[in-house]
C-alpha cells in the first residue's frame, strides 16, 4: 500500500479513524514518514542528503560516447592483430561470439593507428587522441570491460539502469535520488546532446519508477540551451508569481488530499523552472570566461564547438552545484568505413574532453568530480563489410565481451590500466569489470553501499546494480 491508497482508505472509513484508529493511524504515519512518502517529506526532493559515507565525488560527469567506440584503435592497442589481418578468426575463438551481425568467418582487421606512452605511468593511447593523452596520468583506464547485451538499445539501458528491462530509474536519476542536489536554482540532474541522436534516447536519463523529479533534464544542443527563460510581453514578475502560488496552492490541495508524489514532483518542477529564470542565462552567458578557456574547448572551432560547448556548461553545471551530467554524443557505431567515421568522431570530441579534465583539475573541481567516459560496448576484431562501392570500407561490429572505458578523479586513482584482453582482443583475459562492477564503483566514489541504495516498488527493494556487482579496489585512490 502506498501513501496514495492509505489516503483513500481514511477517506472511506474515516469515522473508523476518528473513533477506534487514532493511534493505529499515528503509528502507520510514522512509518510513512520514515520511507519518506509524507507530504512533510514531500516538498523539497531535491534538498541535500548525506550517503551512507563519505564520498570522495560530489557529482559526476558522464561522457557516453553513443554506438561503441572501437578499443582496439583507441585505448587497447593489438599489434598481434596484424598477423592475422585478412584471414578468418581462429575456430577456437569464432564458436564464442556473439555478433550482432558480422559472420563467424569475418576477416582479422588490424588497426592502422599508431599507439605511444603518455605521462608518467606510460599509458599507451591512439595518436588519435592526444588531448586525452595528455591527461594520462589522471585517468584510470579499464581494458577489461564487459556488458550482457550486444545491441544499442538493451546495452545503453544496462549500462544506465542495470537492467535490459524497461522502466528503471537511470544512473543519473539514483544520484539525485540518494544525494539530492547542491543547486536549488538548476535541476540536479543535467542531459547534454550531440551528434545525431542515441538509440536509448530518453530511456538513458529516465527516472523511472522514482518520482520523476529524478529524472534528467535535457538542455537544447543549438540555439538557446534553455528556452523561454524570459516573460511574455505583459507578464510581470508579480503577477507570474501571483498566477505560480495559486496553482501550487492547488497543487498543494491536491497532494494533501491524495498523497501522491507526483503532485508533489509537479510543485517542485514548478518553482524550480521560475527560479531558472535568474540562474539560467548567467549558467550559458560564457562572456566571462578567459579567452583562453574557450580556445581551449575548441568553441572557437566550428568543427569542435558544440562538443566543447557542452563540456564547458558541464564544468559550469557541477561548479553550481548539479549533482549529475549526463553528456550524450553519437554515434561511434562504425559498421562501415572505420577510419573515416572513427575519425571524425575523435576530432570533434577530444579537444574538449582533454580541456573537460584540465580545466576540472586547475580549478580544485577534479578530486570531487568524477568523470566517467565510454560506450554501451565495444567494437570487434573482425572486420565488417557493407558498402562495397565505397573505398576504405572495412568497419567493426558490435563487441560485448571485452572492450574499454575510463574514469577520472572523485575517489579514482589515476595513471593505472585495469584489466587485460587476449592477444587478438576478442575476450578478457584478466580482471573482468562487468557494467554492475562500475555501477557499483561509482556509487561508491559518491558515498554508496550499492547494495543499501534501494527503493521499494511493487513489494520490493529496487537497486541500480540488481542483484549483482562488486565495487572494484583497484580503481579507488
Amino acid at each position: 500500500m502506498d501513501l496514495r491508497d492509505y489516503k483513500s482508505l481514511r477517506n472511506r472509513r474515516s469515522f473508523l479513524t476518528d473513533v477506534a484508529c487514532g493511534i493505529g493511524s499515528m503509528a502507520f504515519g510514522d512509518m510513512l514518514h520514515a520511507d519518506g512518502r509524507t507530504p512533510a517529506a514531500m516538498p523539497n526532493p531535491m534538498a541535500p542528503r548525506k550517503p551512507h559515507f563519505e564520498g570522495k565525488a560530489k557529482s559526476v560527469i558522464f561522457l557516453f560516447m553513443e554506438g561503441g567506440p572501437s578499443q582496439m584503435d583507441l585505448f587497447d592497442p593489438k599489434p598481434e592483430l596484424q598477423k592475422w589481418h585478412g584471414k578468418p578468426a581462429p575456430e577456437s575463438i569464432v564458436k564464442q561470439l556473439q555478433l550482432a551481425f558480422t559472420k563467424p568467418n569475418a576477416a582479422v582487421l588490424a588497426s592502422p593507428r599508431e599507439f605511444k606512452k603518455h605521462g608518467q605511468c606510460g599509458m599507451e593511447i591512439s595518436d588519435w587522441l592526444p588531448y586525452t593523452a595528455q591527461s594520462a596520468d589522471d585517468i584510470c583506464l579499464v581494458r577489461s570491460m564487459q556488458t550482457d547485451a550486444f545491441n544499442h538499445h538493451p546495452a545503453q539501458h544496462l549500462m544506465f539502469t542495470g537492467s535490459q528491462v524497461f522502466g528503471r530509474p537511470t544512473l543519473g536519476a539514483w544520484t539525485v535520488y540518494g544525494l539530492g542536489s547542491e543547486s536549488q536554482n538548476l535541476p540536479g540532474f543535467v542531459v547534454l546532446a550531440t551528434g545525431k541522436g542515441t538509440s536509448g534516447g530518453a530511456s538513458n536519463f529516465a527516472s523511472g519508477f522514482l518520482p520523476s523529479t529524478y529524472q534528467g533534464t535535457l538542455l537544447r544542443s543549438s540555439g538557446d540551451p534553455i528556452l523561454y527563460l524570459s516573460n511574455p510581453k505583459g507578464i510581470s514578475a508579480n503577477s507570474q508569481r501571483a498566477a505560480l502560488d495559486a496553482v501550487r496552492d492547488l497543487n498543494q490541495d491536491h497532494l494533501e488530499s491524495m498523497g501522491d508524489q507526483e503532485i508533489a514532483s509537479r510543485i517542485a518542477s514548478y518553482e524550480l523552472a521560475y527560479r531558472m529564470q535568474t540562474a539560467g542565462p548567467e549558467l550559458v552567458d560564457f562572456s566571462k570566461e578567459s579567452p583562453a578557456t574557450i580556445d581551449m574547448y575548441g568553441i572557437n572551432d566550428p568543427k569542435t564547438k558544440e562538443y566543447g560547448t557542452n563540456l564547458l556548461l558541464a564544468r559550469r553545471l557541477v561548479e553550481r552545484g548539479v549533482r549529475f551530467v549526463l553528456v550524450m554524443n553519437a554515434s561511434w557505431d562504425s559498421h562501415t568505413t572505420l577510419n573515416k567515421r572513427l575519425k571524425e568522431n575523435c576530432d570533434s570530441t577530444d579537444r574538449g574532453t582533454g580541456a573537460l579534465i584540465k580545466d576540472l583539475k586547475s580549478r580544485g573541481l577534479l578530486d570531487s568530480t568524477l568523470v566517467v567516459w565510454g560506450g554501451e560496448f565495444g567494437r570487434t576484431p573482425v572486420c565488417e563489410i557493407r558498402n562495397t562501392a565505397e573505398a576504405d570500407n572495412a568497419g567493426r561490429d558490435h563487441h560485448p565481451m571485452a572492450y574499454s572505458m575510463w574514469l577520472a578523479g572523485g575517489g579514482i586513482k589515476g595513471g593505472q590500466v585495469i584489466g587485460k584482453t587476449d592477444e587478438l582482443g576478442f575476450f578478457i583475459a584478466e580482471d573482468k569489470v562487468h557494467v554492475h562492477d562500475l555501477q557499483a564503483t561509482i556509487m561508491h566514489t559518491l558515498g554508496f553501499d550499492h547494495t543499501k541504495l534501494t527503493y521499494r516498488h511493487m513489494g520490493r527493494d529496487f537497486r541500480l546494480t540488481d542483484i549483482h556487482g562488486n565495487v572494484v579496489k583497484k580503481m579507488l585512490a
